[in-house]
This record gives structure tokens, C-alpha cells and sequence, in this order.
């Protein structure tokens, strides 16, 4: 696995003609070396590979990263990358502007001279974008333990309970069936709250007749899933069923058409155009979608900004809705792997409007 990657990065170094690069980022840390381990460095040449690491993590970082050599920098990380670019006669080294402090970057300046620091921005984003078989297995088995979690949850959800209670049965439902944690903080908003794009769980009571959005993921394997189902407790308003409906429409529509090709930009038009012709598009404010992977919002961008193009082996979330303040809110979100030939969908939760009690 790990070497694999290293030959897609020396490749991607070439095409940016940079002789070594260093990896400061804990996600694309081991994303390149499976190492699990709070502490490291990467160090790739177009020749050699190292992990740089301290005393406690020496043997996890051997076990995890047979396919490069582990360094102990001691008590100078700096130091030591000195000497292995001076050991190598490197003069040029790229360093993750995205995941590096400005302090820290000026420490590197000064104690690497002469060598010259060469910002770079998602150049192991930009291969974290295609999952191999192996990431998929990954993230298949978060997306079957959200879809678990999401029948488990309507034995749970019913007038009278609170957001915060509901939202910590969730999580420790995933959290007792395998989860090493959460994708993100559980949005869990009912009633109008459920207007909220982001509604945190609250102390509110859920009621009768009012909507509950529920948006969450589990984190496994290094992998997250990302799921947003609304349900209804009893028989909601006209107004609160129709934008439901709506949501719905636009969600299947861009799940059947969404195709390898298309921008970001397309196929956020798949889901934004039907609710805009329903005369909601004002209350659908952020983007169709996202990419997912080892962090719940990475590239590629399926929204009207994107020129990104979608290709297979990406995988991206689709969650259209509709919010109304003081009213309500409706999203409904899957995970989708693009495929060669449209799209297969990770999270396989009905979405068929569900009436509790």
C-alpha cells in the first residue's frame, strides 16, 4: 500500500520538478505510511522514503511502515532532516504550506539554510482523491455502521426526548459497534431548529409534529462516512412534507445522473436545480457536496465553485436541502463513489418519508 503511494507521490514530485518533499500533516502522515502514531514526520526523496518519529513510537512506526526507513530525530527535528538532505545533496525541499504554521515554517527556513523551502498545497490531497480497493472496503464498512445506526435511531427518537440524549445514544451506539469515533460533531436539530444547516444538539425537547435532521458519521479504519436522514414525529405541516418531497426529488435526480466528466459545478446543478424550480433555491445555501475520505470534507468540491472534474475512484457525498427559519429544515445526504460508468452509493438507509408514532 504504502510504497504504492510513494510512486504515485514521486510521480507527482517530477511533474512539479521537487527533489524531496516533507510531510508535516498527521492525515497525509499516514494516509503515505500507515502509521497510526501522533508524532512524525514524512521525508521522501525520489529515491528514499523515512519516517521520522520519537522513542515511543519506534516500534509501532516499524510495524506500520515496513516500506520506509524509521528515524528517531531525537531532540532536533530540524537536525536531523539536515542531515539526511545534506546526505542526499538536496538543496530544495517542498513542505506542506497547508499544514504548516508560519513559527514553524520560519524555524525550518533558518535551521535547514541553505537549503530552500518550496511551498506546495495538495500535493497528497490531490492523491487522496482516488481510493484504491482497500479504502473502499474502509469506507463501506463506516457507511454500513451509519446506516445501522440510522434504524437503531428510530426506536430512539420520540416526543419527549432531548436532542443532547438522542444524540449521545447515537454515538455510542457506533461508538459500541466498532466506531473509533466520530466523523464530525452529530448534528442532531428537531423542530425549527432542524432550519439550522449545523444545529448542534440542543437541551430541546422533540415534539409531536415537528421534523428531526440527523447528521452524522462514523470514523473506522482511518475512514469516515457521512449521513443525514430526516424523519417526522407524527404528522408534520403541509409546508414541512412538501420541502421534504422537494429535497427528496432533487437528491435522487442528482444521484441518478451524477456521472464521471461532469465539474463540480454540473453536478451541484443537478440537486440545485430542482429546488430552485420549486422556488426554494434561495433557502438551499451551501453546496451540494463534498469529498470524503480520511477526513469528512476533502477534495473534490461538488458545488457551483468547482471546475474540479469528477473521475472514478472519488468519493463524494450528495445532501441537498431545503431551510426554512423558524419553521424547519430537510436534508437528506449520501456517501457515492464515482464509477466508470455513473456512481455506486456507500450509505443504503431508506429514505422514504418515515413517521414515528
Amino acid at each position: 500500500m504504502a510504497s504504492t503511494r510513494v510512486t504515485r507521490l514521486r510521480e507527482a514530485m517530477n511533474a512539479r520538478n521537487i527533489e524531496a518533499v516533507l510531510t508535516t500533516g498527521e492525515v497525509n502522515r499516514r494516509y503515505l505510511t500507515g502509521f497510526t502514531g501522533s508524532s512524525g514526520y514524512v521525508l521522501v526523496t525520489l529515491q528514499k522514503a523515512w519516517l521520522l518519529t520519537d522513542f515511543r513510537y519506534l516500534t509501532q512506526a516499524a510495524e506500520q511502515a515496513p516500506d520506509f526507513e524509521i528515524v528517531d530525530h531525537g531532540a532536533s527535528v530540524t537536525g536531523t532532516i539536515k542531515s539526511l538532505l545534506d546526505q542526499e545533496q538536496l538543496k530544495r525541499l517542498g513542505f506542506e504550506e497547508d499544514n504548516l504554521v508560519y513559527a514553524a515554517y520560519r524555524t525550518y527556513e533558518s535551521e535547514l539554510s541553505p537549503v530552500t523551502m518550496v511551498p506546495l498545497s495538495g500535493l497528497v490531497e490531490e492523491l487522496r482523491m482516488f481510493k484504491d480497493d482497500a479504502e473502499l472496503a474502509f469506507m463501506k464498512e463506516a457507511a454500513d455502521l451509519a446506516d445501522r445506526t440510522f434504524v437503531h435511531m428510530l426506536d430512539v427518537l420520540k416526543p419527549g426526548v432531548s436532542e443532547w440524549d438522542a444524540a449521545l445514544e447515537l454515538e455510542t451506539f457506533m461508538r459500541k459497534n466498532g466506531a473509533t469515533g466520530t466523523s464530525f460533531d452529530t448534528i442532531m436539530a428537531s423542530g425549527e431548529r432542524s432550519a439550522l444547516p449545523h444545529g448542534r444538539a440542543s437541551e430541546r425537547i422533540m415534539q409531536t409534529g415537528e421534523l428531526v435532521t440527523m447528521d452524522f458519521g462514523a470514523l473506522m479504519n482511518g475512514y469516515c462516512s457521512d449521513i443525514t436522514r430526516t424523519v417526522a414525529l407524527g404528522t408534520p405541516s403541509a409546508k414541512l412534507r412538501e420541502i421534504y418531497d422537494i429535497v427528496l426529488e432533487a437528491q435522487l435526480h442528482a444521484l441518478e445522473f451524477l456521472r464521471p466528466g461532469m465539474t463540480g459545478r454540473e453536478a451541484d446543478a443537478l440537486a440545485r436545480d430542482v429546488i430552485t424550480r420549486y422556488g426554494y433555491g434561495d433557502q438551499f445555501g451551501h453546496s451540494t457536496g463534498h469529498g470524503l475520505g480520511m477526513e469528512v470534507h476533502e477534495a473534490p468540491r461538488v458545488s457551483k465553485a468547482s471546475d474540479t472534474i469528477l473521475k472514478p475512484g472519488m468519493v463524494v457525498t450528495v445532501e441537498p436541502g431545503i431551510y426554512l427559519p423558524g419553521i424547519g429544515g430537510v436534508r437528506i445526504e449520501d456517501d457515492v463513489v464515482i464509477t466508470e460508468t455513473g456512481m455506486r452509493r456507500l450509505t443504503e438507509s431508506t429514505k422514504d418519508f418515515i413517521s414515528l408514532g
